[in-house]
This record gives structure tokens, C-alpha cells and sequence, in this order.
């Protein structure tokens, strides 16, 4: 878990990714026939066919896992040294309060992320039940006004902090969304003995703000089905009924019906479902009503395109505690490197 622990600890909100890709290029290092850096900051890394029939062309299939995290960009900085920030990317403002951040400016410095409200002990009853808003938080670094403004300037990024841990059966941290796929797509590639298919791998860029890197880098590549790696809500957890539980840690790999950017190839489903079954993989049918992934935009590239999602139940997704399964991920990647070897 050791690189999985890296890569959740990298910091790389949407549109500077470039640390996490340092990262994951430093890991694939022989890996690939052939990798490049789009103009979007795409990593492109593809493998050739083992095996080609004589007048043949392989198929090409496209596996994207994007690199980016939810995080902040520095809105402003106050003549007091306070930092005001803007979100890039989902969060719940009610799991933001009292974290650490990590503000990379002209160098890397930490700070405290704390919501403009008075303390407990001095507020009324009714500033107690505000509701907090993105634009109510602020970050302290602990210097003085000035000494920040030379530091820190409007549009350096912020991320939140927080250690990667095992805890029982899980791994548990930050980012989790979505470097646990971009650790499956590597270590399913590792596995792979060979394929008849060439296949291209993109760790795409900001998915978080729209799903913006992998439809330019799709269009590029032209493949013939396209495959996104990511997380998928795993609500079995106290308060929510199990029928909304979208899918459950520790059942293995999801293989999405739908979510809100795509409804998934029906056959690609039931060739994966068959794959799993014939490897004895477990895995699970997922439908998340709200929320989606980079295979919205590679379906619709070109002239649209055969696509699907393979998901990672995640607990607490777009928290500093995302957690998963270890079961999940070694089935997620089991089951990718098994359907990569049968070919389309």
C-alpha cells in the first residue's frame, strides 16, 4: 500500500495535477510502448497489441482513472494574513471545519481551515445553528499579513491534509477519489501477461470540474470502447436505508448500470459480469443516481462510442476519510487485467 499512500498524499486539485503526475510517471517507467503529456497535462501512455493476426488491425481500447482531487484556489489574502479560498470541485461545507491545508505557494506551508464564526463558548444559540458556507471559511498560516502576501498569491493551490492509514480491513484518506483507481489501472496493466487489443491508458485531468480532460484526450485516441476507472458511493453505513446504499464495501469490484453523466454499453456490462463470473471475482451491479465519471464525456466523443465504468465502493467520498476495501481494490484490478486479456 505503500504507493497508494503516496499517491493519496500528493497534492493535485484540478488544473495542477503536475505533482501527481510526476508520481505516476516515476511508477510506469517501462511499463508503456509509449507515453506523452497532452496540452491539457493528459498523461497518454500506451500499450501495443502482443499479437495481431496478419492484416489485421487491433482494436484499441481506452482505460481512463483521472488523476485530480477536489481541493481550493486562493481567492484572496487579507491585509491581517487571512486567506479566503474558492472551492474547485463538490464538498459538504459541514466536513470542512478545524482540518489542516496545505497551501502550495512559494514554497509549501500549512495552515488551519476554519469557518469565520464565533467559538462556542461566546456564541448566541442562534449562531450556533448557523448553516456554514464555502465563503464563511478561511485559512491561517500563523504569519503576518505582509509575510503571507509575499508568499501566497490569488490562484495558488490549496488541499486539504490528511495521513493515508490502514484501519481493520480498509484504507483510509484523502483523495481516495480517485488515485485508488489510478493504482488499479497501474497494477491491472502489471498483471496483464498480454492482449490483443492495443491499449491506451489516460490519466486524466480535471474530472472534478466537469470532466474536462478526458473527452479532448478520447477524441485524440479514437478508440473503439472506452473505459473509466473510478469511485463509486458505498452509503452502507448507520442512516441510510440499504436501498440506498448504492454498493457495499467488501463485495468487490462495481459495474455501473448508471450515474448521472452515463448509462453504461449494455453489453460491456454483461461481458464484464461474464469475465467476473468465469474468474470467480466478486463483484456487484451499481446505479448511483447523482454524480459522474470521465466515461460521460468518452461516450460522447466523436460520434458517441461504446463505454462503461468500472467502480470502487468508497465510503465518505469527498471527505478527508475516504475509505476502501482492500478486497475491492485487488478485485477491481483482478477483473480489469482478466477483460484486457479476453480482448473486445
Amino acid at each position: 500500500m505503500d504507493f497508494l499512500k503516496l499517491l493519496s498524499e500528493t497534492p493535485g486539485v484540478p488544473g495542477r495535477e503536475e505533482r501527481v503526475r510526476k508520481v505516476i510517471q516515476n511508477e510506469i517507467t517501462g511499463l508503456f510502448h509509449e507515453t506523452r503529456v497532452d496540452d491539457l497535462g493528459n498523461l497518454i501512455c500506451i500499450r501495443n497489441a502482443d499479437k495481431v493476426a496478419k492484416g489485421k488491425t487491433p482494436k484499441r481500447v481506452l482505460i481512463a482513472a483521472h488523476m485530480d482531487q477536489i481541493g481550493f484556489y486562493v481567492r484572496h489574502v487579507d491585509d491581517r494574513g487571512f486567506i479566503r479560498l474558492h472551492n474547485v470541485g463538490g464538498f459538504d461545507p459541514r466536513t470542512l471545519p478545524a482540518h489542516r491545508v496545505l497551501v502550495q505557494g512559494k514554497k509549501d506551508l500549512y495552515g488551519m481551515l476554519m469557518p469565520g464564526i464565533k467559538p462556542i463558548h461566546i456564541a448566541t444559540d442562534e449562531e450556533r445553528r448557523k448553516t456554514l458556507a464555502m465563503t464563511d471559511f478561511y485559512v491561517d498560516i500563523g504569519l503576518p499579513g505582509k509575510k503571507v502576501k509575499e508568499l501566497v498569491r490569488v490562484g495558488d493551490p490549496v488541499t486539504l491534509v490528511e495521513p493515508c492509514l490502514e484501519i481493520g480491513d480498509l484504507v483510509c484518506g484523502q483523495a481516495m477519489d480517485n488515485r485508488v483507481s489510478v493504482w488499479t489501472v497501474i497494477r491491472a496493466m502489471q498483471r496483464l501477461r498480454h492482449s490483443p487489443c492495443d491499449i491506451v491508458v489516460v490519466f486524466s485531468v480535471q474530472e472534478e470540474v466537469g470532466l474536462r480532460g478526458a473527452g479532448p484526450a478520447t477524441y485524440g485516441v479514437e478508440p473503439d470502447v472506452a473505459i473509466a476507472v473510478d469511485t463509486t458511493l458505498a452509503c452502507d453505513i448507520p442512516g441510510v436505508p440499504d436501498e440506498q446504499s448504492v454498493s457495499h464495501l467488501g463485495k468487490g469490484a462495481g459495474i455501473k448500470i448508471m450515474d448521472s453523466s452515463i448509462i453504461s454499453d449494455r453489453a460491456l456490462v454483461d461481458n464484464f459480469v461474464a469475465v467476473a463470473e468465469k474468474h470467480r471475482i466478486a463483484h456487484q451491479l451499481e446505479l448511483l443516481p447523482l454524480g459522474g465519471n470521465d466515461a460521460g464525456a468518452m461516450q460522447r466523443s466523436r460520434a458517441g462510442m461504446r463505454a462503461i465504468t468500472i467502480s470502487i465502493p468508497t465510503r465518505y467520498i469527498h471527505t478527508v476519510n475516504e475509505c476502501i476495501n482492500r478486497k475491492d481494490l485487488h478485485a477491481t484490478r483482478d477483473l480489469l487485467a482478466a477483460w484486457l486479456e479476453q480482448g473486445i
